[in-house]
């Protein structure tokens, strides 16, 4: 008996994850997740593909000077299918020709390791047209370093650090309209800063 209502709880559980569209834990409002404000760290990312010209692997630190999206999703996570990648491809058009924003995806691997391998990522990044880096980070049972030190809270998770390394949005979903206001406002306060040094 009380195994059965464990097992209709856990099924409860995972519906609710599903139906959300929120794989991972949720809570980052009220401020368990992220580390907004703070200086953006280090990514450790192991995988990649569609890297720039004669780079073997890629870190925050090469985006200095841009405002910098940084999507995090796993390839089973419905959310990121039906939320997370079509903002990503509406902003990487928007910006397209826009030298002071870059984009960065990143699968955070912190569950489903056999399910959601660099392969299926890449699988990902072929299935939405991505020509921006892809990684992959997370395996054999060891969580995404990146999920570490960002703090996520899950997937679809999405990242936005401006010119200067700090980590200005770190939360589920962003829409697109709020994240162009944010992008723009933080190129806009690159420019202000670099007219006030000259």
């Amino acid at each position: 008996m009380l195994w059965e209502a464990f097992t209709m709880l856990r099924r409860t559980i995972l519906t609710l994850i599903l139906t959300t569209g929120l794989c991972g834990t949720v809570g980052a409002q009220y401020g368990r997740y992220g580390v907004r404000g703070k200086a953006a760290p280090a990514w450790e990312v192991e995988k990649w593909i569609n890297l720039p010209e004669g780079q073997g692997s890629l870190n925050v630190s090469d985006f200095k000077g841009k405002v910098l999206y940084l999507y995090c999703f796993q390839s089973w996570c419905p959310g990121c299918h039906s939320h997370g990648f079509p903002t990503l491809r509406k902003l990487v058009r928007h910006y397209r020709d826009d030298a002071d924003v870059a984009f960065v995806a990143v699968q955070t691997t912190f569950e489903g390791f056999a399910a959601n391998t660099a392969k299926k990522a890449w699988g990902c990044a072929r299935k939405y047209n991505l020509s921006i880096p892809v990684g992959h980070t997370g395996t054999n049972g060891v969580r995404s370093a990146l999920m570490r030190a960002y703090r996520t809270g899950g997937t679809p998770w999405t990242i936005v650090i401006g010119t200067e390394g700090k980590v200005q949005y770190n939360d589920f979903r962003i829409h697109v309209d709020v994240a162009v206001k944010l992008i723009d406002r933080l190129k806009g306060q690159a420019k202000a800063a670099a007219a006030v040094e000259d």
